[in-house]
């Protein structure tokens, strides 16, 4: 068990008073929380831990005192009751934690690592969540150790029935829910790195909440709509080129919408695309089709710099701040889906929703029976198994298969 007392810190201040102070001691390792006052040594009885008759308020310290006794013993019971294997600073951080170690302070300089890291999804992403687990908390701070898998279940039920979801939906869907926990986990992680939390504290662990993220169906764009997406005429200049980056993101392998508007005539050697997906930093080359350079000698200018951009949507933007270049990047990639939904689709008579993002859909869909090991380096995935799981919602052949198989085993035809 951990012993709490109070003390006279022996740490003479310019004032010549010396500070009184909780001392929190298990297995010999002592960790203390300054409380408010100072006095004299000559005040202090160290064997009752009193302040003497001497100090003109003797009577309301010491009642004060007693009062941060009885708290400090109940919150040192309560995390002891909890868990079998606690340490001295681990009780120190249950009464009093300091401001830097609560949960919100370090959300915080979380959000502002990702911010300074340049990460702007992620920290646009992040940031609602948060406060969405603030707003559950009634916007107070909440130290590490009091966060359980049993607050974070009330936190799903409150997103569930409680928080309000976007425009057009009842409820908000579990893949969100699972992304506010996801946030809060990388909250955690973030803390292990700094020290203030150990890896069995964490509510995420073994034995905790675990978080299960639904299957969602990948559908691209057939064949037939690809074709009509290649051929339909389109005379607004702003739809051909939204149109244009769709297909050469298709004939790329279903390059991402953001290394498309990155891409440098620089890229372009050999006949070869040579880039750095900028989501895993993976690099690799991919020849370029007939149909890919037809599009990109469409956006050949008088200024034949190789450092210039091949497509115009980043031009003026400021490369050397990571985080609003994420940021313009994802302000083009939202005005090129409108365009696509509202003006493309509709002009090639494509039902599905068509965005930027599809074009990788598509490209898998109608990747099926090629070699898994050459579908990741075109996919630029560091592991097999995350090509594997990709490609699992396109091939469908073998359950077909058995599905036609069974259904056929009955000779009679439906009336």
């Amino acid at each position: 068990m951990a012993s709490v007392k109070i003390i006279l810190r022996n740490e003479k201040k310019s004032d010549g008073l010396f500070p009184l102070a909780i001392r929190i001691t298990k297995d010999r390792k002592s960790s203390y929380i300054y409380l408010e006052y100072r006095i004299a040594l000559s005040d202090w009885d160290k064997k009752s831990q009193k302040v003497k008759r001497s100090h003109p308020n003797h009577v309301r310290l010491n009642n004060y005192l007693l009062q941060k006794l009885a708290e400090s013993n109940d919150q040192a019971l309560e995390i002891e009751t909890k868990k079998s294997h606690v340490s001295a600073k681990a009780v120190r951080n249950k009464i009093k934690p300091s401001t830097k170690e609560t949960f919100f302070a370090q959300a915080q300089a979380f959000l502002n690592y990702l911010k300074t890291s340049g990460k702007y999804n992620q920290y646009t992403s992040d940031k609602p969540r948060i406060s969405h687990f603030k707003t559950f908390l009634h916007k107070e701070d909440i130290a590490f150790s009091d966060i359980n898998a049993g607050l974070l279940d009330r936190f799903v039920a409150y997103l569930k029935s409680s928080h309000k979801p976007k425009r057009g939906k009842n409820r908000i869907g579990d893949r969100t829910i699972a992304n506010h926990l996801v946030t809060l986990r990388s909250v955690y992680a973030f803390a292990r790195k700094n020290g203030i939390v150990a890896k069995h504290e964490s509510p995420f662990g073994d034995g905790g909440i675990k978080i299960k993220f639904p299957e969602s169906s990948k559908i691209g764009l057939s064949i037939n709509e690809i074709s009509a997406l290649e051929t339909v005429a389109l005379v607004e200049p702003s739809h051909n080129h939204a149109r244009n980056l769709w297909l050469i993101a298709f004939y790329f392998a279903g390059m991402r919408a953001s290394d498309v508007l990155r891409m440098r005539w620089h890229d372009i050697q050999n006949e070869r695309l040579h880039y750095t997906m900028g989501k895993n930093k993976k690099t690799g080359s991919l020849m370029i089709a007939d149909k890919a350079r037809k599009i990109l000698d469409q956006y050949i200018t008088t200024d034949t710099s190789k450092s210039n951009l091949i497509f115009p949507d980043l031009k003026g933007c400021d490369f050397t701040d990571a985080f609003k270049t994420q940021r313009s990047i994802a302000f083009r990639i939202s005005a090129i889906d409108k365009c696509l939904r509202l003006n493309v689709a509709p002009a090639a008579s494509i039902e599905k929703k068509l965005t930027m993002h599809l074009a990788r859909h598509s490209f898998a869909q109608l990747a099926t029976g090629v070699d898994i090991r050459t579908l990741q380096y075109m996919f630029r995935h560091n592991k097999l198994e995350t090509t594997e799981g990709y490609m699992g919602n396109f091939v469908h052949h073998e359950s077909d298969a058995a599905l036609t198989a069974i259904i056929n085993k009955t000779k009679a035809e439906p009336l």
